[in-house]
């Protein structure tokens, strides 16, 4: 068994997808998504504790991100679920756990509804199955600022909302690797998704959703605390934890409690405990 991952390259409805695989080839298979202007570069200690533990790896790149190709924009939340099932299809994964935050917890819920075959359970972070119209009109701004400077524009203003700028200034190395990875993301990538986003509308199906469901919010993550929270009164299969002291990312911010979460989601059901 290898944790040094394996690089893959799955055709996908639009382009290529950047897919990172460490782990057990045996073993049961982990899908893990980021979020926007990020890459699976952010779950690099997450993927080598589940590698280690003997589980299958995958930390795929959203299109348009890391080393997935874009694809013309628009996008809708569904076109990166289909992205998610290309990438199963390709390695002839039947069902997978799937891990994501952020956007890619936006489109977990996505792919619990739309796939529910293909999922043996979801944990979601700091993510949401609707975007109420004022909500998502924050993201023009976005939009029109990448696509006037590029991504690279929106690195310090989009790492400060995540981590906060003492976060940032503490962790120096952190800051600069974030701020790289938002300013590599392609603009077409980052402006179809953003408008992913803007469209989103899972929440009428989300009482659907049948896996066993893991939602985890940072405590000091805005809004993000309510609306998980309300989110697991819907889901039939769904539990919550709130990480104290922790922002957008907790899994970088928080490692430690977000690890233990973790690794609660996978052995708490014995089941999956045995890789």
């Amino acid at each position: 068994m290898s944790h040094t991952p394996l690089q893959h390259h799955i055709p996908g409805p639009v382009g290529n997808l950047s897919v990172l695989e460490q782990g057990n080839p045996q073993g049961p298979v982990i899908v893990m998504s980021h979020s926007i202007l990020s890459s699976g570069m952010m779950w690099a200690q997450q993927a080598e504790l589940l590698a280690a533990c003997g589980w299958r790896v995958l930390r795929a790149d959203i299109r348009g991100h890391g080393g997935s190709e874009a694809g013309p924009a628009p996008y809708v939340m569904d076109d990166l679920v289909a992205d998610t099932i290309a990438i199963l299809d390709a390695l002839h994964i039947e069902r997978a756990h799937y891990v994501g935050l952020s956007l890619g917890a936006m489109s977990g819920f996505g792919l619990g509804v739309r796939h529910p075959e293909r999922v043996l359970s979801l944990l979601l972070c700091d993510g949401r199955a609707d975007m109420p119209e004022a909500a998502g009109a924050m993201w023009n701004e976005r939009i029109d600022a990448a696509r006037a400077h590029g991504c690279a524009v929106l690195a310090v203003p989009t790492t400060e909302r995540w981590f906060g700028k003492a976060f940032l200034d503490a962790h120096p190395d952190t800051a600069q690797r974030f701020q790289d990875t938002v300013g590599a993301t392609q603009v077409e990538g980052f402006v179809g998704c953003a408008q992913a986003i803007q469209t989103l509308n899972y929440l009428p199906q989300a009482a659907s959703i049948q896996a066993p469901t893991t939602l985890l919010t940072g405590a000091n993550d805005g809004v993000f605390p309510q609306v998980m929270g309300a989110l697991c009164q819907v889901i039939p299969n769904a539990k919550l934890e709130i990480i104290a002291d922790a922002g957008h990312l907790p899994n970088i911010d928080q490692p430690t409690a977000f690890n233990a979460a973790l690794m609660r989601h996978f052995f708490n059901t014995p089941a999956w405990s045995q890789p």
